[in-house]
This record gives C-alpha cells, sequence and structure tokens, in this order.
C-alpha cells in the first residue's frame, strides 16, 4: 500500500468516527462539513425575546388594578387570573418554538466528501429528506448574496447545478465560504473523468 493509499485510509476512519451517520464507501472521507451561519440562530432568539418582552409588557400591564378598574375594560380579578394563565402558557409556547425552530435550523448541513455532495434538508420538525450528488455530475459551483440583508451580515446561499436534469442543490444562510467554494470547485474537477477536463 502506497502513501497515498494509507492517507486515505486514515481520513476514511476518523470520517467514518466523526460522522457515524454517513454511509460512506471504503475510500470515501469527509473534506468540508458546511453548517448555516450561527447569525441565524441569533436572530431566532431575537425574536423569541421580542415575543417575551411583549407578553411581560402584557402582564405587568394586567398587574396593575388601579389602572384596569379605572378603564372601559371593567376587567375583574377572575377575568386577570385567566389572561394571567394564558400569558404563562404563551411563555412555554414561544420557548418551545425557539428551540424547534433552532432544531431544525442547524439540522440543514452539507457534507462534502472526495466523491459526493451529501444533503442534510429538514423544512420542518416532521419532514426531512437527504439529497446525495456525485461531484463528478455537477457542472457548477457557486456562492450568491441576494439583497442588502445578506451583504450586511455578510451571509449568503451555496449552489451547486447538475446537467442534464438541471437539478440545483442549495444550502441557504452560511457564511460566505470563499475557500469553501474553491475546494468544491477542486474536487468537482478531480472527479471529472480525464477526457471532460477543461
Amino acid at each position: 500500500m502506497n502513501m497515498k493509499e494509507e492517507l486515505k485510509k486514515i481520513q476514511h476512519a476518523r470520517s467514518a468516527k466523526d460522522f457515524p451517520h454517513l454511509d460512506l464507501e471504503p475510500d470515501e472521507y469527509v473534506v468540508l462539513h458546511i453548517t448555516r451561519s450561527k447569525i441565524g440562530l441569533v436572530l431566532i432568539w431575537l425574536v423569541v425575546g421580542a415575543c417575551i418582552f411583549a407578553l411581560s409588557f402584557a402582564l405587568i400591564f394586567l398587574s396593575n388594578h388601579n389602572s384596569l378598574s379605572n378603564t372601559i375594560f371593567h376587567i375583574n380579578d377572575a377575568a386577570i387570573r385567566y389572561f394571567r394563565l394564558i400569558i404563562f402558557a404563551l411563555y412555554a409556547i414561544i420557548f418551545v418554538a425557539g428551540f424547534i425552530a433552532q432544531s431544525v435550523y442547524r439540522s440543514n448541513q452539507m457534507y462534502i466528501t472526495n466523491h459526493r455532495a451529501i444533503q442534510k434538508v429538514r423544512p420542518s420538525p416532521f419532514v426531512n429528506s437527504t439529497n446525495i450528488i456525485q461531484l463528478s455530475l455537477i457542472e457548477d459551483v457557486s456562492f450568491r448574496q441576494n439583497g442588502i440583508f445578506d451583504h450586511l451580515l455578510q451571509i449568503g446561499t451555496l449552489r451547486m447545478s447538475t446537467a442534464g436534469d438541471e437539478t440545483t442543490y442549495t444550502l441557504t444562510y452560511i457564511d460566505t465560504p470563499h475557500d469553501e467554494v474553491k475546494t468544491i470547485s477542486h474536487l468537482v474537477y478531480q472527479n471529472k473523468p480525464v477526457k471532460s477536463r477543461k
């Protein structure tokens, strides 16, 4: 066994240990593990925080019995207790929704091996899929930023498209992956048949 084959064997063993959920071929190893930007997680919890703040404001308003008794609502103590119960239930729902959104957001990932692109897609808590494409079939690799929001936060969408059926594989909300795009493009080139390389 030469040095190159020995290195591939070591890389495969390491990838199989680090990513046991991937069904790697004997000569396959993970080169890149691409995840979504942490900025998305911050935005999720900012929304949760804003909702909690609004509910807290409503709770403080309900706690002020004197001001409520002078309004046209004339809310009695029983109604106030009922509204408080609803607000506390909404607190729990918002926190659970935040954790679910975080889990779904983080579950969307892409693995680039020396032979394939493996994309884990999870658009909702109860829907998930795995897309696998041979690197030799990929014709274009690009990174796109659309709008001022993407440019300000330095995030965008990684796109890989194939010829023929023109299937496009995308991973949104990732940090600007200039080095990753170069690496993927190089791997695509390496996996092309020698005659088809340009």
